[in-house]
């Protein structure tokens, strides 16, 4: 006879079922994102004036410091290739590197932090939609560091897109800085599981240099790397709370440990 926890291990999907279905949510994930950026609006002056209303905040804040970064990778060759490398690939590799390690810490470290990232993604793809905004790239008296060493990247000159397929992008997607946001994922989840020291400090100057970089290379204006920030900090702080949710306080359901057993049954009748 199959016992209740036998028959509860048995319904359990295994490890290898489980991974394949979280890439294909991944997988969906991305495919929903590069498509609905696509539908975002293209007019260029609209997203122009945008720009220089950033700019404008920035001014008053004190903090439009694009112009100064933007020329030090500009001047320096080393700096400018580098910067470029960052920009086309860190923001993949890292995040699904740390995804993978969080997904073999355990479900209770991977679903939280994957639910953050999720949530803050799609803050971020809102305001993509909602408000389409041109980078400092596409203004005068800034220069496109990636468009400088494209001849040495796998890159075109359209954004960080692979050669070819600039097409494929959304090159008004400035605001927020999802290239930020999630460097700042992977700093919260190492700052929260990682055990080591050096490894969550790592992981803070790696949203630090992500924060640089992508203002240094013109791609983003210093106010769209601090909203990529708060979109997934709000995102972090959503997964939280909905992860104290108590579902089974919502939908009172008896697993098949709680049922009575034959002999309980007996004596209540």
């Amino acid at each position: 006879m199959t016992t209740a926890p036998a028959l509860a291990r048995q319904r359990t999907m295994p490890g290898w079922a489980r991974a394949i279905m979280e890439l294909l949510l991944i997988l969906a994930l991305w495919v929903f994102y590069s498509l609905a950026r696509l539908l975002a609006d293209t007019s260029l002056q609209p997203a122009l004036n945008r720009a220089n209303d950033l700019l404008h905040i920035e001014d008053l804040l004190g903090i439009s410091w694009e112009g100064p970064l933007n020329q030090l990778f500009t001047d320096h060759t080393v700096l400018g290739l580098a910067g470029s490398y960052w920009y086309a690939t860190l923001h993949y590799v890292v995040t699904a590197a740390v995804l993978v390690w969080l997904w073999r810490l355990g479900a209770d470290r991977y679903g939280p932090a994957r639910r953050a990232l999720v949530i803050g993604t799609l803050l971020g793809l809102a305001a993509y939609l909602m408000m389409p905004t041109a980078p400092p790239r596409f203004l005068s008296g800034y220069v496109d560091v990636l468009s400088l060493h494209a001849a040495d990247g796998w890159w075109g000159a359209d954004a960080s897109a692979p050669r070819g397929l600039g097409g494929l992008t959304n090159e008004l997607a400035a605001f927020p800085s999802l290239h930020a946001g999630w460097s700042l994922w992977v700093a919260l989840a190492l700052q929260v599981y990682a055990t080591r020291k050096w490894v969550r400090v790592l992981g803070w100057a790696y949203a630090l240099g992500t924060a640089i970089v992508i203002v240094g290379t013109g791609n983003h204006w210093v106010i769209d790397a601090l909203m990529g920030w708060l979109v997934i900090l709000v995102g972090w702080a959503a997964a939280q709370a909905i992860g104290r949710i108590s579902l089974p306080s919502l939908w009172p359901r008896r697993t098949l440990d709680e049922r009575p057993s034959r002999e309980e049954s007996t004596v209540v009748d």
